[in-house]
């Protein structure tokens, strides 16, 4: 069985790249793959509590994020320093997720067969 590792670098509503990377990640898990996630960087603004993307015209995505478990996407990743750098807690973040440090990043990202980023 393949297993893929989605990584989220880029911040929500910058373009079309977030949506079809859902679409995609939905895609696998619907295949019954292993599938997980992992956010980086700006990535970790995706998954902030109460954003109003409707003032910009844009579709929310959380509603997405939210149903991964639905998927059975069970595997939610986000860099440590990420958060930190930008002065996050994930107590803000619409998903729980595993918290990892930057030095194990590399192992994670080992165990998987595909790696897709946005």
């Amino acid at each position: 069985m393949k297993s893929f590792l989605f990584v989220m670098r880029r911040p929500p509503y910058t373009g079309v790249r977030l949506a079809e990377t859902l679409d995609a990640l939905l895609t696998a898990a619907a295949f019954d793959q292993r599938v997980a996630v992992l956010w980086l960087d700006d990535g970790v603004f995706q998954l902030l509590a109460r954003q109003q993307p409707e003032s910009l015209a844009l579709k929310d995505t959380s509603a997405i994020f939210k149903a991964l478990e639905l998927y059975e996407v069970t595997e939610l990743y986000l860099e440590r320093e990420s958060l930190q750098a930008r002065g996050l807690t994930a107590d803000e973040l619409i998903l729980p997720v595993r918290l990892v440090g930057r030095s194990e990043v590399h192992d994670l990202i080992g165990g998987f067969t595909t790696i897709i980023p946005d």
